[in-house]
């Protein structure tokens, strides 16, 4: 997903004695799975430039196109934007409030209105990804922990949210160098697979077939999804892809998970980045995602599947409020769940 900035503006306290200009005719273009810093002296803007890309603050001019929206357009819906636009506030461990960990990571998905078990997924996806344990960690209240910790519950939070961009704003700042270069290494770990871009997946994917020894795909359709939450119909999609290998493995490398299967297997945390086979197998299943999705927006037109990969986008949103619910949208799934819910 790419973010392109085009003549942007900021001017802070306009027309009064303390005008100051943050932000003069910036322009720049991120491209998808780009890992990118931006480096300046204080009061430079580099906050102000970030606030911008998920539409936190609003131009004096110029736009701001974020996987090809206009997020300064007057009709575009800010809440899908940040959807895929996850920011990190500098210091984000003094926006810690819940009781517990667990409570706190939770508490973006719950406000997007996903049930329990996806939620519970979730949280316990994004605090492996940020090297916590679960069962450890997820009764302890946030504020008994080291900044450090703090830093890495805050970071998790927002990665539960599953943006596609993630910003950090200073994410290392006031921590002490071993908390730093903890910090380093788990920003450098979420950049993986997603960071091979797209004009590249279907290349990388024809010699994946042609050099595999045994490529086995499993897909479970949005009824399966509806039926047992989105975890376990990815773990049994994954179960029919093992099926379908032949040879038959002798051991298996997940990503982030395990299977209840007689094979031999390791769990592998940001599998994508450390581990080719993982990463092979994400393109192949990304690439047979978008070639489903572009039938979809054959037998679906409306909707723009083709471009969206299911996502909610303004387009998608849009078509549904025209067209309305298709049969291969998720029932427990929002705004899908509100809308049934509502007739």
């Amino acid at each position: 997903m790419s973010i392109k900035i085009e003549n942007l503006t900021y001017v802070y306290m306009p027309k009064t004695p303390f005008e100051k200009k943050a932000l003069d005719n910036v322009s720049l273009e991120i491209e998808d799975g780009e890992f990118l810093a931006v480096i300046g002296h204080t009061g430079s803007g580099k906050s102000t430039l970030i606030q911008h890309l998920n539409g936190l603050l609003k131009p004096a001019s110029g736009k701001i196109y974020v996987d090809g929206t206009d997020i300064t357009d007057k009709d575009t819906k800010l809440v899908d934007i940040r959807k895929k636009v996850g920011l990190v506030f500098q210091y984000p461990e003094y926006q810690l409030f819940e009781e517990t960990i667990a409570k706190d990571i939770a508490y973006g998905p719950t406000n997007l209105g996903l049930n329990e078990d996806e939620i519970l997924r979730r949280v316990k996806k994004s605090m492996k990804m940020v090297g916590l344990d679960y069962d450890e960690y997820k009764d302890i209240s946030p504020f008994e922990l080291s900044g450090g910790q703090k830093r890495r519950v805050a970071i998790a939070g927002v990665i539960a949210m599953e943006p596609n961009v993630l910003i950090l704003d200073e994410p290392t700042a006031g921590l002490d160098p071993i908390s730093t270069r903890a910090i380093v290494d788990i920003i450098k770990g979420l950049n993986d697979s997603k960071k091979i871009p797209k004009s590249k997946h279907e290349a990388i994917y024809k010699q994946v077939m042609k050099e595999a020894v045994a490529v086995g795909i499993g897909i479970k359709d949005n009824h399966v999804i509806d039926d047992v939450n989105i975890y376990e119909a990815t773990k049994l999609a994954m179960a029919e892809a093992i099926e379908k290998l032949s040879p038959e493995p002798e051991h298996l490398l997940i990503d982030a998970m395990t299977l209840d299967l007689p094979i031999g297997q390791t769990s592998i945390i940001k599998g994508d980045a450390n581990s080719l086979s993982i990463a092979a197998a994400s393109i192949v299943a990304k690439v047979t995602r978008d070639k489903m999705m572009a039938d979809y927006d054959q037998e679906f037109p409306g909707y723009a599947f083709a471009k969206n990969a299911g996502y909610g986008t303004k387009d998608h949103l849009s078509g549904i409020d025209k067209f309305g619910v298709t049969p291969i949208h998720r029932r427990s799934f929002e705004p899908i769940k509100s809308i049934i819910k509502s007739r």
